[in-house]
């Protein structure tokens, strides 16, 4: 599919750093570069956040992932999934996140993760105070407070990403496994 904004040229140096990091300039940063503005905030913002660390890369991921499946943001899915293999997480396991409800494979921590994940992602939010002790004990503050950042911009980056029409690159062809799809949830109508 087209993205829905024609994509820009991005600046040269930038686009070389980017097509090494992935073998190709990624959609939506060419999509956001009809707003330089835009576009260099949210890299600057993504780039800052790459250096926090006081939760594990492959929670985040794995969060990043959950948010994208309930979203339907494929070319998240797909990055992460690309992004996974390069932080050396079971491909396997990886591949699971879309289903991450009915798959055996995750831990506790992990489920715990993508359950607030999506729960932040919920609108209006489901987040509970259980869900949020428990986390707060096993990440402490600084965790749960760069969680819930990531997982904010994970919403900005999915839903942005919808918006435009952007849709996988197949950054995750590389993988051998297929991501496993996300199971269809029943659909509320609205009342008239």
């Amino acid at each position: 599919m087209t993205p829905r904004i024609p994509k820009a040229e991005i600046p040269a140096e930038l686009k070389e750093n980017l097509i090494q990091q992935f073998g190709s300039a990624p959609e939506p940063v060419e999509v956001a570069f009809n707003h330089p503005g835009a576009a260099a905030a949210s890299l600057d913002f993504a780039g800052r956040m790459s250096t926090w660390d006081a939760v594990d890369e492959g929670l985040k991921t794995y969060a990043h992932m959950a948010v994208a499946a309930q979203v339907g943001c494929s070319w998240c899915l797909d990055v992460n999934y690309f992004a996974a293999l390069n932080q050396n997480l079971d491909p396997a396991k990886a591949s699971q996140v879309p289903r991450w409800r009915e798959s055996g494979v995750f831990t506790p921590l992990e489920r715990e993760v993508m359950e607030y994940a999506e729960a932040m992602t919920t609108t209006p939010t489901t987040v509970t105070d259980e869900l949020s002790a428990s986390l707060l004990d096993q990440l402490g503050p600084a965790g749960l407070v760069e969680l819930t950042v990531f997982v904010g911009f994970a919403n900005l980056s999915t839903r942005v990403n919808t918006a435009h029409g952007v849709t996988s690159q197949g950054y995750s062809d590389a993988c051998a496994i297929p991501l496993a799809t996300r199971p269809e949830q029943p659909r509320v109508a609205s009342p008239a």
